[in-house]
């Protein structure tokens, strides 16, 4: 252990490595797939359905079973408790199809073998037959099929829409097509569980939800949560992925290592997970927005349509959130929106970075844009003159309080000399030429805290041993955003002791119970005002018992770095534990924390459902070549607001990452389904995500370093996971702009997303012609 007498490190507000980046670029760090597996484990692989939508008239296992180390078949007859992993109680997302499958790749089958390559070609040797029914792909074909629901759909209105829109001096209405997303994660789905004596099984799983999965398992396995042990030490990425879509793979493994009594692991292809798992929400939005001759909004009207694939999953919290941030950062003065969450024969869509936000903002995005066009305007200036202002109510009649746009924006235009660069994009499409430029400067007001009200809770387990060194456990799950390094950084801060001295451990439902998932960006508020909780417990006890020992007033007895000050003495850290130790002193606390003043009422779309709102812009300057259709980012420079920054240098990594990631979405990451609703783009040959050469050619990241939280959060931070990723539609506009050059502006490109090279240089013909 460090001596931390003369110098802390780790505190927060300071930029602090990863605690396992090291791990990460040497290959030292251990993910499910790389735990030492016992004895006798034994492995399970998924048979999916080859039909979109059918009856399952037969299923032969005869040649499957038949196969070299095959010890059985998993189907729904075989699962002791309920065949269900819905994450919101509508029994609609069976682990094995039964009777019916609604979408091609759903899962029927697992074939249980004593490797995982024998379980894998097994698989493949089963046959299933089919009565095939219609089925529909898509939302819009989904609405005209009359296929439904899959949820309860939301208006948000405030005012008289229908009556400002047709008072409004201006009005365009029009549809946005706005593509999904493949998580992409580089470590894929997996779990692996373990038989314990009597009801218990031990899982190892890469979920963002260890609860969820503790509950789903015991759900399967007809018994009691207490049996079902969910650990997750680290997962490769996850961006929602692993939130729900983990269910399943957990409870096949811990059923087969229930009936067989052997460790059980199950880790699909990419191909597999792919065609198995849900993505990013894609939407159709029919959009009518009515303006005066200022460019000024007066009403805005919406229908959200949805893919949600065959069962709801998360499909409600996200065409929810969709419309949540429909406005993005500018005021409606009279709104009426709607979410229509459709049925559609696809796998079921799940959360993803953002949870439906980024789809709402791109559609404000575009509607300014549109604005701007009409009017012959900077869009940038229809922008200002639409931002919030402090007291005005958003669509879901929550008051906006902590407005910083109007700072972002003139210190991002100042930084980014957006005014020249703008002006020098106009004259060099003006020269006319291939190459045709754009820019685009785009905010984000996106708020933070769970629609669902009661996972904005967290707890956390702090154990101080007799030597002064700490042991934190909370509810949160790290997938490589560096969670666990700020949580720690807040323990650390607390006991006033350097970073080494804290053991930062697994998730485990063994010591914090009913967490909430790590997500909604909410996972360093919650754990670590739950950590900070656990901590000033203990410190409680110690100032007590500092104060008897030597003899002071409890208001003499101080936190310091390496020590605790005692009137005029100070005493190392170390010492005043291991006297706590002798003198009987609890050294141990869990903590808690629920987030205050949030509330919300679906039923009337009113309420607070955000405890507060991250901010920010970015400016995105793009080359598009009209032969091919092909465009690279020239460069991107960011703002961002994350209150008081807990660690400066994971945050930056954040937004960066976040930026990327939606410029991906909105450019090259377009899935793609076949008209019998295979899946095809289910491969890195076939869905492209952003490459290294990607990325902006000059990229400048920074942060707000002057803005700090309204609200009582973590020590005054802000929330970053999610918000940067809407920054990315700056990309997605500047290339709009580009395209509208070649017929010298007189109309926007309208593109769908993604903007892949072909939609590109579809308009650019469509433009021209």
């Amino acid at each position: 252990m460090k001596d931390d007498t003369a110098t802390i490190t780790g505190q927060a507000h300071q930029d602090t490595a990863h605690d396992s980046a090291a791990k990460h670029v040497t290959g030292r760090a251990e993910y499910t797939d790389d735990l030492v597996e016992p004895t006798g484990t034994i492995h399970a692989y998924l048979g999916l359905s080859s039909c979109a939508h059918g009856r399952i008239t037969g299923m032969d296992f005869t040649e499957t079973v038949a196969q070299p180390g095959v010890l059985g078949i998993l189907t729904a007859a075989d699962l002791p408790g309920v065949n269900d992993v819905s994450p919101n109680g509508k029994n609609d997302d069976p682990i094995f199809a039964e009777g019916v499958v609604q979408f091609w790749g759903q899962p029927v089958f697992a074939v249980i073998a004593e490797t995982r390559d024998q379980a894998r070609r097994a698989a493949h040797k089963a046959r299933i037959d089919y009565d095939v029914l219609p089925h529909a792909l898509d939302p819009i074909a989904a609405r005209d099929a009359s296929m439904g629901y899959v949820t309860d759909p939301l208006t948000l209105k405030r005012g008289d829409a229908p009556a400002a829109m047709a008072a409004a001096p201006r009005r365009i209405e029009g549809r946005f097509a706005i593509g999904g997303q493949d998580h992409f994660y580089l470590e894929g789905q997996i779990a692996m569980a373990v038989p314990g004596e009597d009801d218990e099984v031990v899982l190892h799983v890469s979920t963002q939800h260890p609860s969820e999965v503790q509950h789903m398992v015991a759900h399967v396995l007809g018994v009691p949560s207490n049996a079902v042990v969910v650990n997750v030490r680290r997962m490769g990425g996850g961006f929602g992925g692993k939130e729900t879509q983990m269910n399943l793979f957990a409870c096949v493994a811990a059923v087969a290592a229930k009936r067989w009594n052997r460790t059980v692991k199950i880790r699909p292809d990419r191909d597999d997970d792919m065609i198995a798992t849900g993505k990013r929400h894609d939407f159709v939005v029919d959009y009518a927005v009515g303006f005066d001759d200022d460019g000024r909004i007066r009403s805005v009207e919406g229908d959200f349509y949805a893919r949600c694939g065959f069962s709801a999953d998360l499909s409600g919290p996200v065409t929810d959130r969709a419309l949540f941030h429909a406005d993005n950062a500018y005021f409606y003065p009279d709104v009426r929106i709607s979410s229509h969450p459709m049925k559609t024969n696809t796998v079921s869509n799940t959360a993803f970075r953002g949870f439906g936000g980024p789809q709402g903002a791109i559609v404000a995005e575009r509607m300014v844009e549109e604005i701007a066009y009409a009017l012959g305007m900077d869009p940038l200036e229809v922008r200002k003159r639409n931002l919030y202002q402090n007291g005005q109510l958003t669509p879901y009649h929550q008051t906006v309080q902590d407005q910083i746009l109007p700072r972002i924006f003139d210190e991002l235009e100042a930084s980014s000399d957006y005014h020249a660069r703008r002006q020098a994009v106009l004259d060099w499409n003006a020269k006319g030429g291939v190459i045709r430029k754009g820019i685009a400067l785009t905010p984000v007001k996106f708020g933070i805290s769970f629609t669902a009200t009661w996972f904005n809770q967290a707890g956390a387990l702090i154990h101080v041993y007799s030597d002064g060194s700490i042991h934190l456990n909370h509810g949160g799950t790290e997938m490589g955003q560096g969670l666990n390094t700020k949580v720690a950084q807040v323990v650390a801060e607390a006991f006033q002791c350097d970073l080494s001295r804290i053991k930062i451990t697994k998730t485990t439902t063994e010591k914090v119970p009913n967490t909430s998932a790590t997500a909604a960006s909410s996972g360093t508020d919650l754990n670590g005002m739950a950590a900070l909780d656990a901590a000033e417990q203990i410190k409680a006890r110690l100032v007590t018992f500092v104060a008897e020992k030597w003899q002071v007033a409890p208001d003499q007895v101080a936190f310091v770095p390496g020590h605790v000050r005692a009137g005029d003495q100070m005493i190392p850290f170390a010492q005043v534990i291991r006297a706590a130790y002798m003198a009987r002193i609890q050294l141990s606390a869990a903590g808690s924390y629920k987030t205050p003043k949030i509330h919300w009422d679906r039923t009337t779309g009113q309420g607070r459902p955000f405890y507060y709102f991250a901010y920010g812009a970015a400016v995105a300057e793009v080359s598009v070549d009209t032969l091919t259709g092909e465009y690279v980012i020239d460069r991107a420079d960011v703002l961002h607001d994350v209150g008081r920054s807990l660690n400066p240098v994971l945050d930056r990594g954040q937004v960066e990452g976040a930026f990327v990631q939606g410029a991906g979405w909105l450019t090259t990451e377009e899935l793609w389904w076949d008209a019998k609703g295979r899946l095809r783009t289910h491969a890195p040959s076939t869905y492209k995500v952003p490459l290294a050469s990607d990325s902006p050619r000059i990229f400048n990241v920074a942060l707000a370093d002057w803005s700090e939280a309204s609200e009582r959060t973590i020590k005054r931070s802000k929330a970053v996971g999610e918000p940067p990723f809407v920054l990315g539609i700056s990309v997605f506009e500047a290339i709009n702009m580009a395209v509208a050059s070649v017929a010298d502006y007189r109309t926007p490109a309208r593109l769908d997303a993604p903007a892949t090279p072909e939609r590109v240089l579809m308009a650019v013909e469509r433009l021209r012609g």
